[in-house]
């Protein structure tokens, strides 16, 4: 599949799931644009639009936790991006190595 197959939102972005490739663990959930779909291809390191700074931003440049890319994949639908990474440390900006470590509890 070719980048412009994709179904990006209507303000040109699509969300990516980013998984440890040999753990299977799930680490952020982010967004990208056509542009960082490519960098992320060209560099093997993963790329994502910020919605609140409105750039780009490649995953670990200023922690030194690159997201090395092992495989980029596309969901049935073409809406939503699976990216298996190679991620030595936190993925999440609060330390924390996955974004998910809160449980959800009833009220």
């Amino acid at each position: 599949m070719k980048i412009d197959e994709l179904k990006f939102d209507a303000q040109g972005l699509i969300p990516c799931v980013v998984q440890q490739h040999d753990t299977g663990e799930v680490l952020m959930v982010a967004w990208m644009n056509a542009e960082s779909v490519h960098l992320t291809l060209e560099t093997g390191t993963t790329w994502f639009w910020s919605r609140s700074r409105q750039e780009l931003w490649n995953k670990g440049a200023t922690s030194g936790n690159m997201q090395r890319l092992v495989e980029l994949l596309v969901d049935c639908d073409a809406d939503t991006l699976l990216a298996k990474v190679d991620s030595p440390g936190p993925a999440c900006h609060t330390g924390n190595r996955s974004c998910f470590f809160r449980a959800l509890e009833s009220a």
